[in-house]
């Protein structure tokens, strides 16, 4: 089956971001396609490479872009959203007059133009948080 899986939530706060990385690691090891993981509204905060968790902790933007790079997973932050809560790859931050970026590896940046060819795509959508 192929999956898309929507992000609503930011790491921290809910449960909503372990959720669906636990959902979407399980999905690839049982065979399943994940097409693209989309992170929109406080889902974004997933993307910022500046998240410093206690050494104790997990790291939640750390296993994504881990789980991205393993099995080259598309992870797409909203740019709308993602300018509100001021995280910028290096485009966005030289269009911006920003003087640095700060998104995490693995991650990206686009529109929501990526959330709506998941549901042309894929079987399934699955949205964890509100």
């Amino acid at each position: 089956m192929k999956f898309g899986i929507l992000v609503n939530e930011g790491p921290y706060t809910h449960q909503a971001s372990d959720s669906a990385y636990q959902f979407t690691k399980v999905a690839l090891e049982k065979g399943h396609e994940i097409y693209r993981v989309f992170f929109y509204n406080d889902g974004v905060n997933n993307g910022t490479r500046l998240t410093v968790p206690p050494q104790d902790e997990r790291n939640i933007q750390t296993n994504w872009s881990e789980l991205a790079e393993k099995h080259n997973l598309d992870l797409v932050v909203c740019v709308a959203a993602a300018q509100r809560r001021g995280i910028l790859d290096e485009s966005e931050a030289k269009r911006h007059s920003k003087d640095v970026d700060n998104i995490a590896p693995g991650f990206r940046i686009s529109g929501l133009g990526q959330l709506i060819e998941i549901g042309i795509e894929c079987d399934r959508l699955v949205a964890f948080g509100d």
